[in-house]
């Protein structure tokens, strides 16, 4: 739906599926990065628990006991052996929250600390620790339960955009928080 919709002219979008295993999120999060070196990277992912979009505000390395739909799980049970427990966005999820909140669309934006310790987690701790910080992850509900694909397109266009534009405000004020 966000392809169908786009985001404004100076931005080139970029949509990957990424799928629900392990060892794929490991390849394939840094080779995007090196491929696109983008300003900034947007993981969405579906949880069938959630009811609203909620915005990921960081990615955590351990606790990952699920079985991916390769029924493989890493040994480690972590993303990066040695990383850092916690990987925090360099995205002001709260104001991101806020901005977009006060838009009135019809969709409820709220935010997270734990995005789950599976794939969505583990794909946001991956891309938090390769690009140091400039990764977000946007939870979404079902289709249907409660929203339509329009609106969720409509509400990510929204949060992205609101995300870039945090992003380039606070461009002079980010130091490096985030080594590995």
């Amino acid at each position: 739906e966000l392809e169908k919709l786009g985001l404004r002219d100076d931005v080139d979008l970029h949509v990957y599926e990424v799928p629900v295993e392990y060892q794929t999120v490991q390849r394939l999060i840094p080779a995007l990065w090196k491929k696109h070196s983008p300003q900034l990277v947007v993981h969405v992912g579906v949880s069938g628990m959630a009811t609203t979009v909620t915005l990921e505000k960081c990615g955590h390395n351990v606790g990952y006991k699920g079985l991916d739909n390769c029924r493989f799980c890493p040994g480690s049970q972590c993303c990066v052996e040695g990383g850092p427990e916690c990987i925090d966005s360099i995205i002001d999820m709260d104001a991101v929250c806020r901005r977009v909140s006060a838009l009135g669309l019809d969709v409820t934006v709220t935010i997270s600390k734990d995005a789950g310790r599976y794939l969505c987690d583990f794909t946001y701790y991956t891309s938090l620790y390769q690009s140091r910080g400039r990764s977000a992850f946007v939870h979404v509900p079902p289709l249907g339960k409660p929203y339509s694909a329009e609106q969720l397109g409509r509400a990510l266009q929204a949060i992205i955009e609101e995300m870039l534009h945090v992003l380039e405000h606070s461009e002079d004020k980010i130091n490096c928080q985030h080594e590995h």
